[in-house]
């Protein structure tokens, strides 16, 4: 087959184009932007072939998926249209793949790259499987019988999938811009969970998680008594975390991991819980817990002279919150510096105050100016980063214009965070720092 993936270096697109050529498939992409990106490595590893322009030669038979990043305008999206070739959804190609495999999807609003990339890791160095993972990692062998991946609840999309088995880290309230309010959000998660036709695996500690009811063999974990897996003797220390895992009752073994916070050690279990389910033993899950390196563009850090740049894809409240957390955790005697970029002006007017609440957690925050794509700023009077900016404790805003002001803390602790394109000014704070 000839697939032909528009918007590919976004990180899902990347990931669904490596899969594609994996399977023996004949892949290209096309995307607007011409700039380097963390997504291309794997690309670029496959040979695949990124146009910027109308030029690529489309054969009649290729099948064109895209990002929802690209409207229906766009004249890449028109120009295939009057070729007349057959367009698929990304989801709905993505399901398909699913139903190759014996499938397990990660979901949940947050950890759900990391939860992949951990049961990915084991799983690769013991057993053997595939995986999709949204930080632009993918990997497939059609030899493999297994399939990890993170699915994303944006749109209801991954109401696509067919899972065999669910793991779900956690339920808040997130892309308001598509669901009408947490109970919906709660209810589709239910309806995907009840997809599965092997087991779930479910963080009991995440009272919107138990509200959910399941009609599949269902494993419950997190620190509190009432889970089957409970997390005990919890040490977090500036070299990482180290714990007991008890089952039912009983000592089920010590594990010790290289991340930071206790929602990582959440992580942690769901990948040991899911892994231990195919047969891993507990040895090797302890032996490849330690020596994993963690998501791309979550919690990633770079050391400049004494100054600490922490790159982190977190652009909901509570997940600045764990980042900033983790970083007081690794670094108890430096300042903390949060630098956000808000995307989409939505969760900025629906989580305001949660965002100022998270933000303080840092010594001095810089905040800019809104990015979004995928909505108009005419449909938000009012809507600013002032509105975080006007909250916060010690709190400035940031363009590339001021990044000179960022110097003022050299030494520090910075963490950068955002789910665009905040490297571009992440980028010239270094290029500073270096001079």
């Amino acid at each position: 087959m000839k697939y032909y993936c528009i918007g590919i270096k976004g990180s899902g697109m990347s990931t669904l184009a490596q899969i594609l050529y994996d399977l023996g498939n004949e892949v290209k992409g096309y995307d607007d932007a011409r700039e380097e990106k963390y997504t291309e490595v794997g690309l670029k590893k496959r040979g695949i072939p990124i146009y910027y322009d109308g030029s690529c030669e489309l054969d009649p038979e290729t099948i064109v998926t895209y990002s929802g990043a690209f409207k229906e305008t766009h004249p890449e999206l028109q120009r295939v249209r009057q070729l007349g070739l057959k367009i698929q959804s990304y989801n709905e190609l993505l399901g398909s793949i699913t139903s190759l495999f014996e499938t397990t999807s990660v979901c949940g609003t947050h950890g759900k790259t990391t939860t992949s990339l951990l049961i990915s890791h084991i799983l690769t160095n013991s057993i053997g499987c595939n995986y999709f993972v949204g930080d632009g990692s993918g990997y497939a062998n059609p030899k493999n019988k297994l399939f990890i991946i993170e699915s994303c609840e944006y749109q209801k999309n991954f109401l696509a999938y067919h899972p065999t088995n669910v793991v779900l880290t956690n339920i808040e309230l997130e892309h308001t811009e598509c669901y009408n309010g947490i109970e919906d959000i709660i209810n589709t998660f239910e309806i995907f969970v009840n997809k599965a036709s092997q087991i779930v695996v479910l963080c009991g500690d995440d009272e919107n998680v138990r509200k959910i009811k399941t009609n599949n063999k269902t494993f419950y974990y997190g620190f509190n008594e009432n889970n089957d897996y409970v997390i005990k003797n919890l040490v977090l220390t500036d070299r990482g975390s180290e714990f007991d895992l008890y089952h039912e009752g009983s000592l089920f073994g010590h594990f010790d991991t290289p991340l930071f916070g206790k929602h990582m050690v959440l992580n942690s279990v769901a990948a040991i819980i899911l892994t231990s389910y195919y047969g891993v033993s507990k040895e090797v899950i302890h032996k490849f817990l330690e020596t994993f390196q963690g998501a791309k563009r979550r919690f990633k850090e770079e050391v400049i002279g004494n100054t600490v740049i922490i790159d982190d894809y977190a652009h909901h409240p509570t997940e600045l919150k764990v980042t900033l957390e983790a970083a007081r955790q690794k670094y108890p005697n430096k300042k903390l510096v949060a630098v956000f970029l808000p995307n989409t002006y939505s969760r900025t007017k629906e989580f305001k105050d949660d965002f100022i609440k998270a933000l303080d957690i840092a010594d001095i925050s810089y905040v800019m100016d809104i990015h979004c794509d995928r909505e108009d700023v005419k449909d938000y009077p009012g809507v600013s980063s002032d509105l975080i900016i006007n909250g916060l404790k010690n709190g400035r805003k940031l363009s590339l214009e001021t990044v000179d002001e960022l110097l003022e803390h050299k030494d520090s602790v910075f963490c950068f965070m955002s789910c665009t394109n905040i490297y571009i000014i992440e980028d010239e704070f270094k290029k500073r720092l270096t001079k």
